[in-house]
Protein backbone atom coordinates (compact mmCIF):
# COMPACT_ATOMS: atom_id res chain seq x y z
CA UNK A 1 0.00 0.00 0.00
CA UNK A 2 1.21 3.19 -1.29
CA UNK A 3 0.52 6.03 1.31
CA UNK A 4 0.95 9.77 -0.40
CA UNK A 5 1.52 12.53 1.78
CA UNK A 6 2.88 14.83 -0.52
CA UNK A 7 -0.10 16.84 -1.04
CA UNK A 8 -4.11 16.70 -0.32
CA UNK A 9 -4.40 17.04 -4.39
CA UNK A 10 -3.89 13.64 -4.64
CA UNK A 11 -7.14 12.46 -3.65
CA UNK A 12 -9.57 10.53 -5.34
CA UNK A 13 -13.18 11.32 -6.11
CA UNK A 14 -14.76 8.97 -3.39
CA UNK A 15 -18.05 6.51 -4.63
CA UNK A 16 -20.30 8.74 -3.68
CA UNK A 17 -18.66 11.67 -4.98
CA UNK A 18 -18.21 9.75 -8.25
CA UNK A 19 -22.52 8.45 -8.45
CA UNK A 20 -23.51 12.41 -7.69
CA UNK A 21 -20.99 13.61 -10.20
CA UNK A 22 -22.57 11.21 -12.81
CA UNK A 23 -25.96 12.00 -12.25
CA UNK A 24 -26.09 15.87 -12.87
CA UNK A 25 -27.79 18.24 -14.64
CA UNK A 26 -25.29 19.07 -17.76
CA UNK A 27 -25.87 22.08 -20.30
CA UNK A 28 -23.32 24.34 -22.09
CA UNK A 29 -21.55 26.63 -19.21
CA UNK A 30 -19.74 28.77 -21.92
CA UNK A 31 -23.51 29.91 -22.72
CA UNK A 32 -24.70 30.02 -19.18
CA UNK A 33 -27.11 27.04 -19.53
CA UNK A 34 -25.38 24.24 -17.39
CA UNK A 35 -27.99 24.22 -14.37
CA UNK A 36 -25.26 22.60 -11.71
CA UNK A 37 -22.85 25.37 -12.24
CA UNK A 38 -25.26 27.79 -11.77
CA UNK A 39 -26.12 26.33 -8.39
CA UNK A 40 -22.91 25.61 -7.03
CA UNK A 41 -21.91 29.35 -8.13
CA UNK A 42 -25.65 30.54 -6.53
CA UNK A 43 -24.72 28.85 -3.55
CA UNK A 44 -21.33 29.66 -2.67
CA UNK A 45 -22.41 33.09 -3.51
CA UNK A 46 -24.95 32.83 -0.61
CA UNK A 47 -23.00 31.42 1.32
CA UNK A 48 -20.15 34.11 1.51
CA UNK A 49 -22.71 36.51 1.38
CA UNK A 50 -21.11 38.19 -2.19
CA UNK A 51 -23.14 39.07 -5.19
CA UNK A 52 -21.68 36.47 -7.98
CA UNK A 53 -19.18 33.91 -8.46
CA UNK A 54 -17.85 32.33 -11.74
CA UNK A 55 -16.57 28.39 -11.95
CA UNK A 56 -12.72 27.69 -12.94
CA UNK A 57 -10.70 24.77 -14.07
CA UNK A 58 -7.98 25.96 -11.49
CA UNK A 59 -7.23 27.94 -8.32
CA UNK A 60 -4.40 29.25 -10.22
CA UNK A 61 -6.65 30.59 -12.78
CA UNK A 62 -8.85 31.99 -10.51
CA UNK A 63 -6.78 33.63 -8.77
CA UNK A 64 -4.88 35.00 -11.76
CA UNK A 65 -8.01 36.26 -13.14
CA UNK A 66 -8.71 38.20 -9.86
CA UNK A 67 -5.09 39.68 -9.86
CA UNK A 68 -5.74 40.83 -13.56
CA UNK A 69 -9.42 42.57 -12.70
CA UNK A 70 -8.10 44.47 -9.97
CA UNK A 71 -4.58 45.66 -11.86
CA UNK A 72 -3.68 47.45 -15.12
CA UNK A 73 -0.06 46.95 -16.57
CA UNK A 74 2.81 48.67 -14.81
CA UNK A 75 1.10 48.18 -11.70
CA UNK A 76 1.76 46.82 -8.64
CA UNK A 77 0.45 43.87 -5.87
CA UNK A 78 1.45 43.41 -2.08
CA UNK A 79 1.50 40.12 -0.74
CA UNK A 80 3.86 37.57 1.49
CA UNK A 81 6.76 36.51 -0.08
CA UNK A 82 6.02 32.71 0.52
CA UNK A 83 2.35 33.42 -1.64
CA UNK A 84 1.27 30.84 -3.97
CA UNK A 85 0.12 33.59 -6.23
CA UNK A 86 3.96 34.52 -6.36
CA UNK A 87 5.95 31.64 -5.73
CA UNK A 88 3.77 28.60 -7.66
CA UNK A 89 1.97 29.99 -10.31
CA UNK A 90 4.22 30.32 -13.21
CA UNK A 91 5.07 34.06 -13.00
CA UNK A 92 1.54 34.75 -14.18
CA UNK A 93 1.04 37.92 -12.30
CA UNK A 94 3.99 39.58 -14.52
CA UNK A 95 3.06 36.89 -18.06
CA UNK A 96 -1.21 37.81 -17.74
CA UNK A 97 -1.46 41.21 -16.34
CA UNK A 98 2.38 42.59 -16.58
CA UNK A 99 2.76 43.51 -12.52
CA UNK A 100 4.95 43.67 -10.57
CA UNK A 101 4.81 42.22 -6.80
CA UNK A 102 6.05 44.23 -3.60
CA UNK A 103 6.52 40.98 -1.29
CA UNK A 104 6.42 41.56 2.55
CA UNK A 105 8.75 39.55 5.00
CA UNK A 106 6.00 38.19 7.09
CA UNK A 107 5.42 35.41 9.48
CA UNK A 108 4.87 31.87 8.01
CA UNK A 109 2.98 33.57 5.23
CA UNK A 110 1.34 36.21 7.15
CA UNK A 111 1.62 39.98 7.80
CA UNK A 112 0.36 42.72 9.44
CA UNK A 113 -1.62 46.00 8.66
CA UNK A 114 1.05 48.21 9.31
CA UNK A 115 3.60 46.31 7.09
CA UNK A 116 1.18 46.86 4.32
CA UNK A 117 1.18 50.07 4.73
CA UNK A 118 4.63 50.78 4.65
CA UNK A 119 4.63 48.72 0.72
CA UNK A 120 2.30 51.27 -0.42
CA UNK A 121 4.45 53.32 -2.70
CA UNK A 122 4.02 57.14 -2.97
CA UNK A 123 2.41 58.75 -5.59
CA UNK A 124 5.01 59.27 -8.02
CA UNK A 125 5.87 58.87 -11.85
CA UNK A 126 9.25 56.63 -11.02
CA UNK A 127 7.31 53.94 -9.29
CA UNK A 128 4.80 50.93 -10.06
CA UNK A 129 1.43 52.27 -8.64
CA UNK A 130 0.36 49.88 -5.52
CA UNK A 131 -3.01 48.68 -6.44
CA UNK A 132 -3.66 45.13 -4.74
CA UNK A 133 -3.08 43.37 -1.67
CA UNK A 134 -3.26 39.35 -1.71
CA UNK A 135 -3.30 37.41 1.18
CA UNK A 136 -3.57 32.93 1.03
CA UNK A 137 -5.11 31.38 4.24
CA UNK A 138 -4.17 29.08 5.22
CA UNK A 139 -0.67 29.69 3.87
CA UNK A 140 0.96 27.13 2.01
CA UNK A 141 4.50 27.23 2.94
CA UNK A 142 3.81 28.42 6.20
CA UNK A 143 2.65 24.95 6.96
CA UNK A 144 -0.99 25.50 6.83
CA UNK A 145 -1.30 28.50 9.38
CA UNK A 146 -4.36 30.58 9.93
CA UNK A 147 -4.83 34.19 9.83
CA UNK A 148 -6.08 36.33 12.61
CA UNK A 149 -9.53 37.53 11.24
CA UNK A 150 -8.89 40.82 12.76
CA UNK A 151 -5.95 41.72 11.52
CA UNK A 152 -7.21 40.84 8.01
CA UNK A 153 -10.00 43.40 9.39
CA UNK A 154 -7.36 45.98 10.02
CA UNK A 155 -5.47 45.46 6.13
CA UNK A 156 -9.32 45.72 5.32
CA UNK A 157 -9.07 49.39 6.61
CA UNK A 158 -5.62 49.99 5.59
CA UNK A 159 -6.98 49.39 1.05
CA UNK A 160 -9.94 51.43 1.87
CA UNK A 161 -7.72 54.09 3.14
CA UNK A 162 -5.77 53.88 -0.21
CA UNK A 163 -8.12 52.68 -2.60
CA UNK A 164 -6.93 48.77 -2.87
CA UNK A 165 -8.50 46.05 -3.78
CA UNK A 166 -8.21 43.14 -2.26
CA UNK A 167 -8.31 39.76 -2.71
CA UNK A 168 -8.44 36.11 -0.80
CA UNK A 169 -6.55 33.31 -2.14
CA UNK A 170 -8.60 30.71 -0.68
CA UNK A 171 -7.34 27.42 -1.96
CA UNK A 172 -7.36 26.07 2.15
CA UNK A 173 -10.15 28.74 3.28
CA UNK A 174 -12.36 25.76 4.62
CA UNK A 175 -9.53 24.55 6.84
CA UNK A 176 -8.87 27.56 7.96
CA UNK A 177 -12.60 28.11 8.98
CA UNK A 178 -12.88 25.14 10.86
CA UNK A 179 -10.09 25.39 13.31
CA UNK A 180 -10.49 29.32 13.70
CA UNK A 181 -14.98 28.46 13.72
CA UNK A 182 -15.41 31.41 11.49
CA UNK A 183 -18.28 31.70 9.15
CA UNK A 184 -17.91 32.70 5.44
CA UNK A 185 -20.12 35.83 5.40
CA UNK A 186 -17.23 37.24 8.02
CA UNK A 187 -14.80 36.83 4.76
CA UNK A 188 -17.18 37.70 2.32
CA UNK A 189 -17.93 41.13 4.06
CA UNK A 190 -13.84 41.58 3.55
CA UNK A 191 -12.82 41.06 0.74
CA UNK A 192 -13.69 42.25 -2.91
CA UNK A 193 -12.48 38.87 -4.49
CA UNK A 194 -12.55 35.21 -3.27
CA UNK A 195 -11.14 31.94 -4.63
CA UNK A 196 -11.89 28.62 -3.39
CA UNK A 197 -10.75 25.33 -4.46
CA UNK A 198 -12.37 22.10 -4.29
CA UNK A 199 -9.70 19.96 -5.74
CA UNK A 200 -7.22 19.83 -2.34
CA UNK A 201 -8.40 19.11 1.38
CA UNK A 202 -12.20 19.03 -0.19
CA UNK A 203 -11.48 15.89 -1.99
CA UNK A 204 -12.71 17.18 -5.44
CA UNK A 205 -11.18 16.03 -8.51
CA UNK A 206 -11.10 19.87 -9.98
CA UNK A 207 -12.71 22.68 -9.96
CA UNK A 208 -12.25 26.74 -8.21
CA UNK A 209 -14.30 29.26 -7.82
CA UNK A 210 -14.30 33.27 -7.90
CA UNK A 211 -16.51 35.11 -5.56
CA UNK A 212 -17.28 38.74 -6.22
CA UNK A 213 -19.33 41.96 -6.98
CA UNK A 214 -21.32 41.33 -10.41
CA UNK A 215 -19.26 43.86 -12.05
CA UNK A 216 -15.86 41.63 -11.11
CA UNK A 217 -18.01 38.40 -12.24
CA UNK A 218 -18.52 40.37 -15.71
CA UNK A 219 -15.11 40.97 -16.19
CA UNK A 220 -13.81 37.36 -14.96
CA UNK A 221 -16.05 35.57 -17.76
CA UNK A 222 -14.06 37.78 -20.59
CA UNK A 223 -10.93 36.96 -18.70
CA UNK A 224 -11.52 33.52 -18.25
CA UNK A 225 -12.12 33.34 -22.06
CA UNK A 226 -9.11 34.94 -22.87
CA UNK A 227 -7.38 32.24 -20.58
CA UNK A 228 -8.70 29.17 -22.31
CA UNK A 229 -10.95 28.51 -18.93
CA UNK A 230 -14.44 28.51 -20.80
CA UNK A 231 -15.58 25.05 -20.66
CA UNK A 232 -18.97 23.33 -22.22
CA UNK A 233 -20.44 20.64 -20.07
CA UNK A 234 -18.74 21.22 -16.83
CA UNK A 235 -21.71 20.55 -14.24
CA UNK A 236 -20.22 16.95 -14.02
CA UNK A 237 -17.25 18.67 -12.30
CA UNK A 238 -18.86 21.27 -10.06
CA UNK A 239 -21.34 18.66 -9.07
CA UNK A 240 -18.26 17.39 -7.00
CA UNK A 241 -17.85 21.04 -5.78
CA UNK A 242 -21.53 20.59 -4.69
CA UNK A 243 -20.64 17.35 -2.61
CA UNK A 244 -17.55 18.47 -1.41
CA UNK A 245 -19.40 21.56 0.46
CA UNK A 246 -21.98 19.24 1.58
CA UNK A 247 -20.26 16.36 3.00
CA UNK A 248 -16.42 17.14 3.17
CA UNK A 249 -15.79 20.19 5.39
CA UNK A 250 -16.67 19.01 8.87
CA UNK A 251 -14.54 16.07 8.03
CA UNK A 252 -11.65 18.60 7.60
CA UNK A 253 -10.72 18.47 11.50
CA UNK A 254 -9.95 14.37 11.33
CA UNK A 255 -6.67 15.78 8.43
CA UNK A 256 -6.00 18.32 11.02
CA UNK A 257 -5.62 15.90 14.07
CA UNK A 258 -3.95 13.08 11.94
CA UNK A 259 -1.31 15.89 11.09
CA UNK A 260 -1.38 16.95 14.67
CA UNK A 261 0.06 13.61 15.47
CA UNK A 262 2.45 13.56 12.76
CA UNK A 263 4.50 16.44 14.53
CA UNK A 264 4.21 15.06 17.68
CA UNK A 265 5.94 12.13 16.52
CA UNK A 266 8.72 13.67 14.36
CA UNK A 267 9.47 15.85 17.30
CA UNK A 268 10.20 13.22 19.49
CA UNK A 269 12.88 11.73 17.15
CA UNK A 270 16.35 12.63 17.27
CA UNK A 271 17.40 13.27 13.69
CA UNK A 272 14.56 16.04 13.21
CA UNK A 273 15.74 19.84 14.34
CA UNK A 274 12.54 21.52 13.89
CA UNK A 275 8.92 21.11 12.92
CA UNK A 276 7.13 24.00 12.28
CA UNK A 277 3.67 24.91 14.72
CA UNK A 278 0.75 22.83 13.01
CA UNK A 279 -2.68 24.11 12.83
CA UNK A 280 -4.50 22.71 9.85
CA UNK A 281 -3.28 19.73 7.69
CA UNK A 282 0.25 20.37 6.31
CA UNK A 283 3.05 19.44 8.36
CA UNK A 284 6.28 21.07 7.53
CA UNK A 285 10.03 20.27 9.01
CA UNK A 286 13.66 20.27 8.89
CA UNK A 287 16.23 17.53 9.16
CA UNK A 288 19.25 17.92 11.53
CA UNK A 289 22.29 19.38 9.78
CA UNK A 290 24.03 16.61 9.41
CA UNK A 291 21.31 14.81 7.64
CA UNK A 292 20.94 14.72 3.76
CA UNK A 293 17.22 15.86 2.78
CA UNK A 294 16.77 14.16 -0.38
CA UNK A 295 18.21 10.65 1.26
CA UNK A 296 15.32 10.92 3.63
CA UNK A 297 12.65 11.26 1.42
CA UNK A 298 14.46 7.80 -0.50
CA UNK A 299 14.28 6.49 2.87
CA UNK A 300 10.91 6.53 3.19
CA UNK A 301 10.20 5.88 -0.59
CA UNK A 302 11.36 2.17 0.34
CA UNK A 303 8.93 2.08 2.87
CA UNK A 304 6.13 2.89 0.26
CA UNK A 305 5.83 6.61 2.11
CA UNK A 306 5.80 10.14 -0.62
CA UNK A 307 6.49 13.35 0.98
CA UNK A 308 7.76 16.18 -0.46
CA UNK A 309 10.71 19.47 -0.14
CA UNK A 310 9.75 22.75 -0.27
CA UNK A 311 13.47 23.66 -1.03
CA UNK A 312 15.90 25.48 1.88
CA UNK A 313 15.35 22.43 3.94
CA UNK A 314 12.02 21.91 4.64
CA UNK A 315 10.42 18.94 4.22
CA UNK A 316 6.44 18.66 4.03
CA UNK A 317 3.90 16.33 4.41
CA UNK A 318 -0.24 17.13 4.15
CA UNK A 319 -2.63 15.27 5.08
CA UNK A 320 -6.07 14.38 4.02
CA UNK A 321 -9.41 12.73 2.19
CA UNK A 322 -7.56 9.42 1.53
CA UNK A 323 -5.10 9.47 4.57
CA UNK A 324 -6.77 6.68 7.13
CA UNK A 325 -6.00 5.76 10.92
CA UNK A 326 -4.45 3.01 9.58
CA UNK A 327 -2.27 4.83 7.38
CA UNK A 328 -1.53 6.91 9.95
CA UNK A 329 -0.22 4.32 12.19
CA UNK A 330 1.90 2.83 9.55
CA UNK A 331 3.85 6.32 9.51
CA UNK A 332 4.25 6.46 12.68
CA UNK A 333 5.38 3.25 13.10
CA UNK A 334 8.51 3.83 10.22
CA UNK A 335 9.26 7.29 11.57
CA UNK A 336 10.04 5.86 14.74
CA UNK A 337 11.84 2.88 13.24
CA UNK A 338 13.60 5.05 10.87
CA UNK A 339 17.32 4.11 9.66
CA UNK A 340 19.07 6.82 8.71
Amino acid sequence: MEINLISDTFTKPTSEMLKFMMSAKVGNDVFDGDPTVIFLQDKLAKLFGMESALFFPSGTMANQTAVKIHTQPGQQLISDKWAHIYNFEGGGVSFNSGVSCALIDGDRGMFTAEQVRQYINPDSIHIAETRLVAVENTTNKGGGACWNINELIRIKSVCDENNLAYHWDGARLFNAMVVKNEMPKQYGELFDTISICFSKSLGAPIGSVLLGSNDHMQKAKKIRKLFGGAMCQVGYMAAAGIYALDHHIERLADDHQRASYLGEVLNRNPYIKKVEPIETNIVIFNLIDELDDQKFIESLQREKILISSMGNGKLRMVTHLDFTDEMLEIVIKVLNNLKI
